[in-house]
């Protein structure tokens, strides 16, 4: 992730002086708070996958996901490029592309 990016949300946060208040068990509250608006977009859309007519919406409520997992990553101390490559890693290990490839499976069942 952009590191000005990064460096504007611990700047809006530490301007505010709202880092007292984001503890690990706060911050984890708020990104599934946030994402569940996220996916209050998409409930009663039917056919409407895509929820075109909430795009604005959509990318608000994204982006609050993304700012509070940025915050909770800054007071976990951990590095986002770090934790998303390790991720990705165990990701790769579980859903090997020949036996992941166009299947929608958890890795147990692969």
């Amino acid at each position: 992730m952009d590191k000005d990016i990064i460096d504007s949300v611990k700047n809006f946060r530490e301007n505010r002086n709202w880092s007292q208040f984001h503890n690990p068990k706060d911050l984890a509250i708020s990104i599934s708070l946030e994402a569940s608006e996220l996916l209050e977009n998409f409930q009663w859309s039917g056919k409407d996958l895509h929820a075109e007519k909430k795009r604005q919406q959509i990318k608000e409520e994204l982006a609050d996901v993304l700012i509070y997992s940025i915050m909770m990553a800054d007071t976990m101390d951990f590095e986002l490029s770090e934790i998303i490559s390790e991720k990705l890693k165990i990701n790769n290990q579980k859903y090997p592309v020949e036996k992941a490839f166009g299947k929608k499976d958890k890795y147990t069942e692969l």
